[in-house]
């Protein structure tokens, strides 16, 4: 008699996956429903046109160089790192209408040109563009 209710009890010991499933389901579910309300924070960048001569656009816009130094330079004074702002509003001052043009060495680091671009906002000027040297 053991013998047969241990047999029995053998064959009946299989585990039952179907709650486990419906876990997974409701998990991708929320997965799915979370990951479409996620929002992506960037940096809108206006690049100059490629046939736009240069020379033309330091007529017309405000250039600020960076060198691979970090240094500042507009029409080819250093300017210093405080003093970025107000030379943008003097500029701008004379020209409303020019754009600031940043210049960024390749070799500059990122916190200087966020830096001039956030004093051109600073100082009025909202159509800044990003140009390769």
């Amino acid at each position: 008699m053991r013998r047969l209710i241990t047999q029995r009890n053998q064959d009946n010991e299989e585990i039952d996956l179907t709650p486990m499933l419906d876990v997974v389901f409701i998990m991708l579910i929320f997965f799915i429903v979370t990951a479409t309300f996620v929002k992506e924070i960037g940096l809108d960048v206006n690049s100059p046109d490629k046939n736009q001569n240069i020379k033309d656009a330091d007529k017309k816009s405000i250039v600020v160089r960076i060198t691979n130094r970090d240094r500042i330079m507009i029409r080819g004074r250093d300017i210093d790192f405080r003093a970025v702002r107000a030379n943008i509003e003097r500029l701008h001052a004379e020209n409303p209408d020019a754009p600031v043009v940043v210049q960024p060495h390749p070799d500059s680091t990122t916190e200087v040109m966020i830096h001039v671009m956030d004093s051109a906002r600073q100082a009025g000027v909202y159509n800044v563009s990003i140009a390769a040297t």
